[in-house]
């Protein structure tokens, strides 16, 4: 009897990390304001670069990152950030990693003005994932209305590296959009679970 091979997005290649992540996280709904945080900072550290460098760097991020504890990045300095930039366990831009602090910042105020992040953000939506039907991964834009909405609003509240593009990595990563294609095995199951 012959082993059936799940049918996955056309973007996953073989590499066990990226099978793992395309079948366990990209795209499940996340509510929880941390992982919300850590999600919209790898995607605007992922900016210019393969989403694979950086899933290989996440734990080196968490641990050089406070595990995205918003309290504790908000208040780093100079030192800290220039420590940041040795590390090559991350990725050592400069401009990012000030980034990251600026973030952490609007997050917190964003955070107190709605109640939570998640919040904030699920608002766009009305609490639910988009559910798209894309029967290939050339359909998948890279940005949308909403994507620019979000990213304008994200800018007027201070973030940085938070572009349409970045926005809507960071929509299909966290399941405001279901853009698993028709075929892969996860898009019957997210849409089950919305």
């Amino acid at each position: 009897m012959a082993i059936q091979k799940k049918i996955r997005c056309g973007w996953v290649n073989d590499d066990s990390i990226y099978v793992d992540y395309h079948d366990r996280e990209w795209g499940v709904p996340i509510y929880d304001d941390n992982l919300l945080f850590e999600f919209l900072i790898l995607e605007g550290m992922q900016a210019g670069l393969n989403w694979l460098t950086i899933l290989k760097k996440r734990n080196n991020f968490r641990s050089s990152f406070n595990h995205f504890d918003a309290k504790k990045i908000a208040k780093y300095n100079q030192s800290k950030t220039d420590l940041l930039l040795t590390d090559s366990g991350i990725i050592r831009n400069r401009l990012k990693i000030r980034a990251v602090v600026t973030n952490a910042n609007a997050f917190l105020k964003t955070k107190e003005e709605s109640g939570s992040f998640s919040d904030y953000i699920w608002q766009f939506t009305g609490g639910k994932p988009i559910q798209n039907h894309w029967k290939n991964h050339s359909q998948v834009p890279s940005s949308t209305q909403l994507s620019d909405k979000i990213s304008k609003d994200l800018k007027k509240r201070g973030f940085k590296f938070v572009g349409t593009t970045i926005c809507y990595a960071f929509m299909q990563a966290v399941g405001i959009v279901n853009d698993h294609t028709t075929s892969c095995f996860r898009y019957q199951e997210l849409k089950k679970n919305k």
